[in-house]
Protein backbone atom coordinates (compact mmCIF):
# COMPACT_ATOMS: atom_id res chain seq x y z
CA UNK A 1 0.00 0.00 0.00
CA UNK A 2 1.38 3.51 -0.94
CA UNK A 3 2.36 5.85 1.66
CA UNK A 4 1.67 9.21 0.29
CA UNK A 5 -1.54 10.46 -0.94
CA UNK A 6 0.51 12.18 -4.04
CA UNK A 7 1.82 9.10 -5.36
CA UNK A 8 -2.08 7.82 -5.45
CA UNK A 9 -3.10 10.88 -7.57
CA UNK A 10 0.01 10.96 -9.50
CA UNK A 11 -1.13 7.27 -10.21
CA UNK A 12 -4.63 8.50 -11.45
CA UNK A 13 -3.59 10.97 -13.37
CA UNK A 14 -1.02 8.69 -15.59
CA UNK A 15 -3.27 6.03 -15.63
CA UNK A 16 -6.06 8.60 -17.20
CA UNK A 17 -3.77 9.98 -19.00
CA UNK A 18 -5.45 13.50 -17.66
CA UNK A 19 -3.65 15.85 -15.29
CA UNK A 20 -7.42 17.74 -15.01
CA UNK A 21 -9.23 18.62 -11.77
CA UNK A 22 -12.49 19.83 -11.99
CA UNK A 23 -13.52 22.64 -9.76
CA UNK A 24 -17.16 22.57 -8.49
CA UNK A 25 -17.74 26.33 -7.46
CA UNK A 26 -21.58 26.46 -7.83
CA UNK A 27 -23.72 29.70 -8.36
CA UNK A 28 -27.71 29.26 -8.19
CA UNK A 29 -27.79 31.34 -11.02
CA UNK A 30 -25.43 29.48 -13.34
CA UNK A 31 -27.80 26.36 -13.14
CA UNK A 32 -29.73 25.22 -15.96
CA UNK A 33 -33.10 25.64 -15.29
CA UNK A 34 -34.13 21.72 -15.99
CA UNK A 35 -32.17 21.50 -12.32
CA UNK A 36 -33.14 24.51 -10.74
CA UNK A 37 -36.93 24.23 -11.83
CA UNK A 38 -37.49 20.94 -9.85
CA UNK A 39 -37.12 22.51 -6.45
CA UNK A 40 -37.85 25.42 -4.31
CA UNK A 41 -36.26 28.80 -3.96
CA UNK A 42 -34.88 28.38 -0.86
CA UNK A 43 -31.49 27.72 0.75
CA UNK A 44 -32.00 23.78 1.14
CA UNK A 45 -34.01 23.85 -2.65
CA UNK A 46 -30.86 25.57 -3.74
CA UNK A 47 -28.34 23.07 -2.44
CA UNK A 48 -30.43 19.94 -3.61
CA UNK A 49 -30.21 21.65 -6.90
CA UNK A 50 -26.21 22.33 -6.46
CA UNK A 51 -25.89 18.68 -5.62
CA UNK A 52 -28.02 17.08 -8.66
CA UNK A 53 -26.07 19.04 -10.95
CA UNK A 54 -22.92 17.96 -9.22
CA UNK A 55 -23.51 14.62 -9.16
CA UNK A 56 -24.08 14.77 -12.54
CA UNK A 57 -21.11 16.34 -13.78
CA UNK A 58 -19.27 13.18 -11.67
CA UNK A 59 -21.14 10.71 -13.54
CA UNK A 60 -19.97 12.45 -16.83
CA UNK A 61 -16.47 12.65 -15.72
CA UNK A 62 -15.21 10.34 -13.48
CA UNK A 63 -13.59 7.91 -16.21
CA UNK A 64 -11.78 10.62 -17.68
CA UNK A 65 -11.00 13.09 -14.75
CA UNK A 66 -8.98 12.33 -11.40
CA UNK A 67 -10.10 14.61 -9.22
CA UNK A 68 -12.72 17.40 -8.27
CA UNK A 69 -12.06 20.78 -6.19
CA UNK A 70 -15.11 21.77 -4.70
CA UNK A 71 -14.80 25.27 -3.14
CA UNK A 72 -16.00 25.26 -0.04
CA UNK A 73 -17.71 29.30 -0.20
CA UNK A 74 -20.33 28.02 -2.47
CA UNK A 75 -21.48 25.69 -0.35
CA UNK A 76 -21.19 27.67 2.93
CA UNK A 77 -23.37 30.34 1.62
CA UNK A 78 -25.97 28.19 1.65
CA UNK A 79 -25.55 27.63 5.15
CA UNK A 80 -26.16 24.03 6.98
CA UNK A 81 -27.79 22.79 3.53
CA UNK A 82 -25.24 24.09 1.69
CA UNK A 83 -22.43 22.49 3.76
CA UNK A 84 -24.11 19.11 3.57
CA UNK A 85 -24.45 19.37 -0.67
CA UNK A 86 -20.60 19.29 -0.12
CA UNK A 87 -20.37 16.53 2.10
CA UNK A 88 -22.52 14.38 -0.26
CA UNK A 89 -20.61 15.87 -3.39
CA UNK A 90 -17.20 14.76 -1.75
CA UNK A 91 -18.73 11.40 -0.71
CA UNK A 92 -20.43 10.59 -4.19
CA UNK A 93 -17.15 11.93 -6.16
CA UNK A 94 -15.23 9.37 -3.66
CA UNK A 95 -16.95 6.59 -4.43
CA UNK A 96 -17.13 6.75 -8.13
CA UNK A 97 -12.98 7.03 -7.47
CA UNK A 98 -11.93 10.55 -8.05
CA UNK A 99 -9.75 12.01 -5.60
CA UNK A 100 -10.73 15.10 -3.30
CA UNK A 101 -9.51 18.59 -3.08
CA UNK A 102 -11.22 20.71 -1.10
CA UNK A 103 -10.83 24.49 -1.86
CA UNK A 104 -11.02 25.91 1.86
CA UNK A 105 -7.83 27.83 1.86
CA UNK A 106 -7.72 27.87 5.61
CA UNK A 107 -4.90 29.63 7.74
CA UNK A 108 -4.96 30.43 11.55
CA UNK A 109 -2.48 30.29 14.30
CA UNK A 110 -1.67 27.24 16.10
CA UNK A 111 -4.50 25.95 17.60
CA UNK A 112 -6.87 27.04 15.38
CA UNK A 113 -5.27 25.35 12.58
CA UNK A 114 -5.52 22.57 14.22
CA UNK A 115 -8.99 22.50 14.65
CA UNK A 116 -9.24 22.74 10.48
CA UNK A 117 -6.87 20.36 10.03
CA UNK A 118 -8.85 17.90 12.39
CA UNK A 119 -11.98 18.77 10.60
CA UNK A 120 -10.60 18.25 7.11
CA UNK A 121 -7.67 16.39 7.36
CA UNK A 122 -7.70 14.26 10.17
CA UNK A 123 -10.51 13.41 13.29
CA UNK A 124 -12.09 15.21 15.95
CA UNK A 125 -11.37 14.36 19.56
CA UNK A 126 -14.64 13.52 21.82
CA UNK A 127 -13.87 11.73 25.21
CA UNK A 128 -12.43 8.81 24.61
CA UNK A 129 -13.38 8.42 20.48
CA UNK A 130 -12.06 10.22 17.79
CA UNK A 131 -14.58 11.27 15.06
CA UNK A 132 -14.21 12.09 11.36
CA UNK A 133 -16.11 15.11 9.77
CA UNK A 134 -15.24 14.84 6.51
CA UNK A 135 -14.10 11.23 5.36
CA UNK A 136 -13.85 11.83 1.86
CA UNK A 137 -11.06 14.42 1.26
CA UNK A 138 -7.70 13.51 0.12
CA UNK A 139 -6.32 17.21 -0.08
CA UNK A 140 -6.94 20.79 1.51
CA UNK A 141 -5.88 24.39 0.45
CA UNK A 142 -4.03 26.33 2.66
CA UNK A 143 -2.92 30.36 3.34
CA UNK A 144 0.78 30.12 4.53
CA UNK A 145 1.16 34.09 5.76
CA UNK A 146 0.88 33.39 9.30
CA UNK A 147 4.13 31.30 9.28
CA UNK A 148 5.09 27.87 10.15
CA UNK A 149 2.78 27.38 12.82
CA UNK A 150 -0.36 27.88 10.89
CA UNK A 151 1.14 25.09 8.73
CA UNK A 152 2.59 22.35 11.09
CA UNK A 153 -0.86 21.07 12.10
CA UNK A 154 -2.02 20.34 8.17
CA UNK A 155 1.60 18.65 7.93
CA UNK A 156 1.72 16.80 10.55
CA UNK A 157 -2.17 14.99 9.79
CA UNK A 158 -0.88 14.50 6.83
CA UNK A 159 1.96 12.36 7.68
CA UNK A 160 -0.83 10.84 9.84
CA UNK A 161 -3.88 10.14 7.97
CA UNK A 162 -1.74 9.95 4.51
CA UNK A 163 -3.43 13.22 3.28
CA UNK A 164 -2.14 16.29 1.52
CA UNK A 165 -2.25 20.18 1.38
CA UNK A 166 -2.15 22.62 -1.27
CA UNK A 167 -0.30 25.65 -0.35
CA UNK A 168 -0.67 29.18 -1.86
CA UNK A 169 2.84 30.62 -3.35
CA UNK A 170 1.47 32.39 -6.48
CA UNK A 171 -2.25 32.50 -7.33
CA UNK A 172 -3.84 33.04 -10.18
CA UNK A 173 -6.04 36.37 -9.34
CA UNK A 174 -4.62 39.89 -10.79
CA UNK A 175 -4.01 41.74 -7.81
CA UNK A 176 -1.32 38.44 -6.39
CA UNK A 177 1.26 40.68 -7.17
CA UNK A 178 0.29 43.73 -4.42
CA UNK A 179 1.62 41.13 -1.71
CA UNK A 180 3.47 38.03 -3.46
CA UNK A 181 5.43 39.87 -6.24
CA UNK A 182 6.68 42.64 -3.21
CA UNK A 183 10.83 42.03 -2.98
CA UNK A 184 12.49 40.89 0.15
CA UNK A 185 15.52 42.54 1.38
CA UNK A 186 17.94 39.60 -0.15
CA UNK A 187 16.21 40.54 -3.45
CA UNK A 188 14.28 37.53 -3.52
CA UNK A 189 9.93 37.98 -3.96
CA UNK A 190 7.42 37.04 -1.72
CA UNK A 191 6.19 34.31 -3.52
CA UNK A 192 9.85 32.79 -3.97
CA UNK A 193 10.10 32.70 -0.33
CA UNK A 194 7.07 30.96 0.15
CA UNK A 195 8.08 28.14 -2.33
CA UNK A 196 11.53 27.75 -0.63
CA UNK A 197 9.53 27.45 2.27
CA UNK A 198 7.44 24.77 1.28
CA UNK A 199 9.86 22.96 0.07
CA UNK A 200 11.21 22.54 3.28
CA UNK A 201 7.84 21.68 4.71
CA UNK A 202 7.40 19.26 2.48
CA UNK A 203 10.79 17.13 2.68
CA UNK A 204 9.45 14.67 4.85
CA UNK A 205 6.24 13.80 2.46
CA UNK A 206 8.38 13.19 -0.71
CA UNK A 207 6.38 9.77 -2.45
CA UNK A 208 8.06 7.45 -5.11
CA UNK A 209 8.10 9.91 -8.17
CA UNK A 210 10.22 12.66 -6.25
CA UNK A 211 6.75 14.48 -5.37
CA UNK A 212 5.69 16.14 -1.72
CA UNK A 213 2.18 15.27 -0.75
CA UNK A 214 3.16 19.10 0.67
CA UNK A 215 1.71 20.63 -2.73
CA UNK A 216 1.40 24.34 -3.68
CA UNK A 217 -0.77 26.41 -5.71
CA UNK A 218 0.31 28.09 -8.50
CA UNK A 219 -1.87 30.18 -11.22
CA UNK A 220 -1.63 29.65 -14.76
CA UNK A 221 -1.78 33.03 -15.57
CA UNK A 222 1.87 33.72 -14.61
CA UNK A 223 3.97 31.45 -17.18
CA UNK A 224 6.86 33.28 -16.40
CA UNK A 225 6.62 32.86 -12.57
CA UNK A 226 5.48 29.07 -12.81
CA UNK A 227 8.57 28.17 -14.76
CA UNK A 228 10.63 29.99 -11.95
CA UNK A 229 9.03 28.19 -9.49
CA UNK A 230 9.20 24.55 -10.98
CA UNK A 231 13.13 25.13 -11.05
CA UNK A 232 13.34 26.34 -7.29
CA UNK A 233 10.35 23.98 -5.90
CA UNK A 234 11.47 20.60 -7.71
CA UNK A 235 9.79 18.14 -5.31
CA UNK A 236 6.80 20.33 -4.81
CA UNK A 237 3.45 19.11 -6.74
CA UNK A 238 1.59 21.78 -8.47
CA UNK A 239 -2.27 23.06 -8.34
CA UNK A 240 -2.79 24.96 -11.26
CA UNK A 241 -5.76 27.11 -11.25
CA UNK A 242 -6.31 29.45 -14.56
CA UNK A 243 -6.94 27.36 -16.90
CA UNK A 244 -10.15 28.29 -19.36
CA UNK A 245 -11.90 31.22 -18.14
CA UNK A 246 -9.17 32.92 -16.35
CA UNK A 247 -7.15 33.39 -19.27
CA UNK A 248 -4.26 30.32 -18.62
CA UNK A 249 -3.09 28.18 -22.02
CA UNK A 250 -2.18 24.57 -21.94
CA UNK A 251 1.29 25.54 -23.35
CA UNK A 252 1.88 28.09 -20.19
CA UNK A 253 0.63 25.67 -18.12
CA UNK A 254 2.83 23.35 -19.99
CA UNK A 255 5.99 25.34 -17.94
CA UNK A 256 4.94 23.41 -14.53
CA UNK A 257 5.49 19.99 -15.52
CA UNK A 258 8.91 18.28 -15.51
CA UNK A 259 10.56 15.85 -18.33
CA UNK A 260 8.40 12.98 -17.18
CA UNK A 261 5.08 14.94 -17.99
CA UNK A 262 4.35 15.08 -14.27
CA UNK A 263 4.51 17.40 -11.45
CA UNK A 264 0.94 19.11 -11.57
CA UNK A 265 -2.84 19.29 -11.96
CA UNK A 266 -4.67 21.68 -13.67
CA UNK A 267 -7.95 23.38 -12.62
CA UNK A 268 -11.03 24.21 -14.48
CA UNK A 269 -14.28 25.73 -13.21
CA UNK A 270 -16.67 27.71 -15.00
CA UNK A 271 -15.25 26.20 -18.42
CA UNK A 272 -16.43 23.23 -17.47
CA UNK A 273 -18.97 23.43 -15.32
CA UNK A 274 -20.66 26.48 -17.49
CA UNK A 275 -19.76 24.84 -20.68
CA UNK A 276 -23.51 24.09 -21.78
CA UNK A 277 -23.38 27.97 -22.12
CA UNK A 278 -20.57 28.33 -24.17
CA UNK A 279 -20.41 29.78 -27.58
CA UNK A 280 -18.79 26.10 -28.35
CA UNK A 281 -21.26 23.84 -27.30
CA UNK A 282 -24.57 25.67 -26.58
CA UNK A 283 -25.99 25.25 -30.09
CA UNK A 284 -25.20 21.20 -30.06
CA UNK A 285 -26.26 20.26 -26.19
CA UNK A 286 -29.55 21.21 -24.86
CA UNK A 287 -29.92 22.57 -21.75
CA UNK A 288 -30.88 19.20 -20.42
CA UNK A 289 -27.92 17.67 -21.96
CA UNK A 290 -25.63 20.31 -19.67
CA UNK A 291 -23.54 17.27 -18.79
CA UNK A 292 -22.73 16.26 -21.81
CA UNK A 293 -21.23 19.57 -22.82
CA UNK A 294 -19.11 18.91 -19.97
CA UNK A 295 -17.69 15.54 -21.31
CA UNK A 296 -17.56 17.29 -24.28
CA UNK A 297 -15.15 20.54 -22.79
CA UNK A 298 -13.09 17.76 -20.29
CA UNK A 299 -11.94 15.81 -23.57
CA UNK A 300 -10.92 18.53 -24.94
CA UNK A 301 -9.21 19.94 -22.15
CA UNK A 302 -7.27 16.93 -21.69
CA UNK A 303 -6.37 16.89 -25.72
CA UNK A 304 -5.19 20.60 -25.57
CA UNK A 305 -3.05 19.93 -22.57
CA UNK A 306 -1.46 16.18 -23.37
CA UNK A 307 -0.62 18.03 -26.51
CA UNK A 308 1.50 21.30 -25.01
CA UNK A 309 2.94 18.66 -22.29
CA UNK A 310 4.03 16.06 -24.59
Amino acid sequence: MEKYVIDKLIDKIKEMNNPTVMGLDPRYEMLPESVKGKYEISLEGASKAILEYNKALIDCTFDIIPAIKPQLAFYEMFGIAGMKAFKETCEYAHKKGMFVIADAKRGDIGSTAKGYSNAYLGQTPLEQEKITAFDNIDFLTVNPYLGVDSIKPFVEDCTKYEKGIFILVKTSNPSSGELQDLKLENGETVYEHIAELVEEWGKGLIGKYGYSSVAAVVGATYPEQLKEIRKKAPHTFFLIPGFGAQGGKAEDIALGFDKNRIGGIVNASRSLMCAYQSEKWKDKYSDKEYAKATRAEALLMKEELNKAIN
